[in-house]
């Protein structure tokens, strides 16, 4: 079987980001990069797939040259092959999927495993776009998994509960916190890493149907109002949650 793993390259999520001064984009300067961490998930999840029905596993990544640090790393946790779509533009979801699918197509992937988003834009959306594209069945926001030959049954996170899906191959699966407990890399799959070839490809769709006009930085919260310990303070309350507040 050949097992496929999407990896974003994202900022650490204990990064402090900061805005270019034009506001056109994010200044990346001094900002360290990881694997998405809901992609450790899904690459965890493609390793004991492996290690359970064997294959090949191949890590795919979009972006500049700095995404094969990711790359790098899911070969040093025990992923077989590495893909690297370059491109320098920031792309939107619709084209990074879109660049996706054409590399998964000539890998013949039957099986793909992807984080439930990104960390950084959070669209959450590539997964879903990918199995429109390639006509392969989803199931999203996968907290178990179970596969036996080619049928897959799985529960996935809802709103207020878990629902339990069956489909079959071939399949895309969108990896949720709790899938499983993702590996470290060892000292021997780190070396090995650094010998393999990283493959490249060149993006193929580059027109981003959505273009960012403007970011902005969060509002700073006001400062709260103190009301009082006592009964009167619950009176002052209901008063401005009506008139001010205007939620009453």
């Amino acid at each position: 079987m050949n097992i496929g793993v999407c990896i974003s390259h994202v900022p650490d999520t204990a990064s402090k980001i900061k805005l270019s001064e034009d506001h056109s984009g994010i200044d990346y300067t001094g900002v360290p990069f990881i694997i998405n961490p809901y992609d450790e998930f899904a690459m965890e999840e493609a390793l004991k797939t492996k290690e359970k029905s064997g294959g090949t596993t191949y890590a795919l990544s979009l972006g500049k040259d700095t995404v094969k640090e990711s790359l790098r790393k899911a070969l040093a946790t025990g992923i077989d092959e590495a893909v690297h779509i370059k491109t320098e533009l920031e792309l939107d979801s619709f084209s990074v999927a879109k660049n996706l699918a054409e590399e998964i197509k000539a890998l013949n992937l039957e099986l793909l495993f992807l984080g439930k988003q990104s960390v950084d834009f959070d669209s959450g959306s590539v997964g879903q776009m990918l199995s429109e594209l390639l006509g392969m069945n989803c199931i999203t926001n996968c907290v178990s998994l179970e596969i036996n030959g080619t049928e897959i049954k799985a529960e996935r996170e809802i709103e207020g509960g878990r629902e339990v899906v069956v489909t079959a191959l071939p399949a895309i699966i969108t990896a949720q916190k709790g899938l499983n407990e993702p590996r470290y890399a060892s000292l021997k799959g780190i070396m090995a890493a650094k010998k393999k070839t990283i493959a490249e490809k060149e993006a193929v769709f580059t027109d981003s149907r959505i273009n960012v006009l403007k970011y902005l930085s969060p509002q700073g919260k006001s400062s709260g109002k103190i009301l009082g310990s006592d009964a009167g303070g619950v009176k002052e309350l209901v008063r401005l949650l009506k008139e001010e507040a205007k939620v009453l």
